[in-house]
């Protein structure tokens, strides 16, 4: 049987760096001659790290769906975000389009400008919800960033206990690409799991136990679980909302 190409979602800002990661990513990690694809979005500026990556596509949204179609013969896909958009919006539209392409997800990988985020305290919540959904998050642009905003940011995930990796990145490169492009689920986020999660609820509406729901004969119902950045209120907004992260980053970027 014919295993599934891998995605590796890559969130983060425009001018993060993301594909200088992606590009030492591949060739460190998985070769130059491994069978992999770059995703970017056409909205993002050129870089001088785009003749790095092999097949390299432009992709596009319209009505929050992502028009492209996976390469024949890719085993591994990286998929890099439009770093000025919201992430939840581009990560919900991604869940459909890897099961539309037959593919699952590799990893998630959050790439944190922490010159960016240091300077501006209120994206805070924006890298809440990158971190949420990523089984690694990469600290670059280090650079002049005081040690206690590092420690500050680390520590504010690590206290939660999120189960994500955090590794640092110097001049492109992460020290174990291995480590960083291994399939492992590492998230706190459920939604792109293989095997969906259910929730279940009494007749009054109360969340219950699966083990409550298979015993007596009390109406139940059964509804997938929604992860809570995905969940929309009655008027269909974001009941969780996050910054927009476009009002923080410079026109070249």
């Amino acid at each position: 049987m014919t295993e599934k190409p891998l995605v590796y979602i890559i969130l983060g800002a425009a001018g993060s760096g993301r594909r200088a990661i992606v590009a030492d990513l591949i060739e460190a990690g998985l070769g130059e001659d491994a069978p992999a694809a770059v995703f970017l979005a056409e909205t993002e500026a050129a870089d001088p790290a785009d003749s790095r990556l092999p097949g390299l596509v432009r992709w596009k949204a319209e009505d929050d769906f992502i028009l492209a179609t996976l390469p024949k013969g890719a085993t591994q896909v990286f998929f890099i975000t439009d770093g000025r958009r919201n992430p939840v919006d581009q990560l919900e539209a991604l869940k459909t389009w890897v099961e539309a392409q037959n593919a699952e997800v590799g990893r998630i990988l959050c790439v944190v400008n922490c010159q960016l985020g240091e300077k501006n305290p209120p994206l805070l919540p924006w890298y809440e919800a990158c971190v949420h959904f990523s089984d690694v998050v990469l600290l670059t642009r280090r650079e002049g960033v005081a040690n206690k905003w590092l420690s500050d940011f680390r520590g504010h995930f690590e206290k939660q206990h999120y189960p994500c990796l955090f590794e640092f990145v110097k001049d492109g490169q992460v020290k174990n690409p291995a480590l960083v492009l291994d399939p492992a689920a590492r998230r706190l986020s459920h939604a792109f799991d293989a095997e969906q999660d259910w929730v279940f609820t009494d007749a009054e509406g109360e969340e219950i136990d699966e083990d409550e729901a298979t015993d007596g004969d009390e109406e139940v119902e059964a509804a997938p679980e929604v992860d809570p950045y995905f969940a929309r209120d009655a008027a269909l907004r974001r009941v969780k909302k996050i910054p927009d992260i476009s009002k923080y980053l410079l026109p070249a970027e």
